[in-house]
């Protein structure tokens, strides 16, 4: 049973991975309009995209980039400690499918189900934490 329950959140650890990287680059594609000279330079000069949902994107992703350590910890831990399972994994997803809402709702521009969104990765999170401290 606890090898089924590791690879849960081993596969929801590789399927939030899938995300960062369309995160990355569905950001990185909506800035096209910087131009490729300035998109292929060192980006010295500090320029900002005019596009409203390039910024949107960009400010999801540095959202993502504040929880993704802890949910990477928390998914290694359980499975190491071999407390995955139950809650845990109940985290795991709920965290995963939490962002991906979160990040259609922030590029759509809907700020109150985006709120919630946000609300239910942290709670996925602190499911993942319950179990491992129990």
């Amino acid at each position: 049973m606890e090898a089924a329950a590791a690879s849960t959140e081993i596969a929801v650890l590789a399927w939030s991975v899938v995300l960062l990287l369309l995160q990355i680059v569905v950001q990185g594609t909506a800035t096209m309009d910087l131009g490729p000279k300035y998109l292929f330079s060192p980006r010295d000069e500090n320029r900002v995209s005019r596009s409203v949902v390039a910024g949107r994107l960009g400010r999801a992703l540095k959202n993502l980039l504040e929880t993704f350590p802890a949910f990477v910890a928390l998914a290694l831990a359980l499975v190491v400690t071999g407390k995955a399972g139950g809650i845990g994994a109940t985290g795991a997803w709920l965290w995963l499918i939490a962002r991906v809402f979160y990040l259609v709702l922030y590029a759509s521009g809907i700020p109150v189900a985006r709120t919630i969104a946000w609300f239910a990765s942290i709670l996925g999170l602190l499911l993942m934490l319950i179990r491992l401290m129990s």
